[in-house]
């Protein structure tokens, strides 16, 4: 019998993450021909959602709960959730109950069709403003780094082979990035139209903060494109330079009595300076990266994973 494996990353969902648990449960009954497991991966929330996990995991021997001992992350919760399923397909999704769990069997069918991984997309994303701009930032990110197809639309709703899981997981640097992972593992990748549901409780975990820190992972993590980036515009700016200078040297003939103006040099000077300032920056943030990773900085921390099989891990 073929098996599935769900996992979840929960942050702020005590009120949420046991119906997205009920759905999943309610539609494997008519998929008779898979077996599944869930995973639970709390990302250190500060409300009840681990209790909440924890009970489920204590009365269902298919329902594992994990967690972190502190919070790492979506992506993160997500690798820990990866390395702990066992089945020959892995569904990730969302918590809050707006990647709806009923709808999966789509994902499994593009599977069966030959799909290597298979991801949602949602024709109307019922997401706030602020993470609709989120979404599609990314989207551009993952084309421009990672040569991600335009064609091809990724969100947290999505199915795997296990091989393909395997090779995901064999990462173990400190900033995971999973759309990266799935990327260079394959591209075999289609997508499948899911209706995508209005958020019912709470507002999302990703604040402008999270946000930034994904798209630096984004950027730093999987493609050395910014630093070709900040070369060109170096050329660039030193073309410039070398070009205003000969102006500068011809007005200086032309017109011997022209006094070149102090604010002008200034804000050559600014500019010039804070360009270099940034490039600077984004060469340390690889070299500040690639520091972390050599002081073996985990991805995640389980405090403690939860099955009733077993009790405590």
């Amino acid at each position: 019998m073929m098996s599935v494996s769900y996992v979840i990353p929960c942050y702020r969902s005590a009120k949420t993450v046991g119906g997205v648990v009920c759905e999943i449960q309610e539609k494997m009954k008519y998929l008779t021909k898979y077996d599944y497991e869930i995973i639970l991966v709390n990302d250190c929330s500060p409300d009840e959602t681990f209790n909440v996990i924890k009970e489920m995991a204590l009365k269902d021997t298919r329902i594992t709960a994990i967690d972190f001992a502190r919070n790492f992350g979506q992506h993160s919760a997500l690798m820990a959730g990866l390395r702990q399923a066992k089945g020959n397909i892995i569904i990730c999704l969302d918590d809050d109950g707006q990647t709806p769990a009923n709808e999966a069997d789509k994902l499994l069918k593009a599977l069966e069709d030959g799909a290597d991984v298979a991801y949602a997309r949602y024709s109307h994303k019922k997401h706030s403003m602020f993470r609709n701009f989120g979404s599609y930032v990314n989207e551009k990110m993952a084309e421009f780094m990672l040569d991600k197809p335009k064609t091809l639309y990724v969100s947290s709703y999505f199915a795997a082979k296990r091989y393909i899981v395997d090779d995901m997981i064999r990462y173990e640097n400190s900033y995971p990035y999973v759309i990266g992972l799935v990327l260079r593992a394959t591209k075999n990748i289609v997508n499948v139209d899911i209706n995508h549901r209005s958020r019912e409780v709470g507002e999302s975990g990703y604040s402008l903060k999270k946000l930034l820190g994904l798209w630096m992972n984004g950027f730093t993590s999987f493609s050395v494109k910014p630093l070709r980036v900040a070369t060109l515009i170096g050329v660039i700016s030193a073309c410039i330079g070398f070009i205003y200078g000969i102006v500068i040297i011809i007005q200086h003939f032309i017109l011997p009595n022209r006094v070149l103006g102090f604010a002008s040099t200034m804000a050559v000077m600014i500019f010039f300076g804070g360009l270099i300032m940034m490039l600077l920056g984004l060469i340390g943030e690889y070299v500040g990266r690639i520091y972390i990773c050599l002081n073996n900085s985990p991805q995640y921390v389980i405090k403690e994973i939860i099955n009733c099989k077993d009790e405590k891990l």
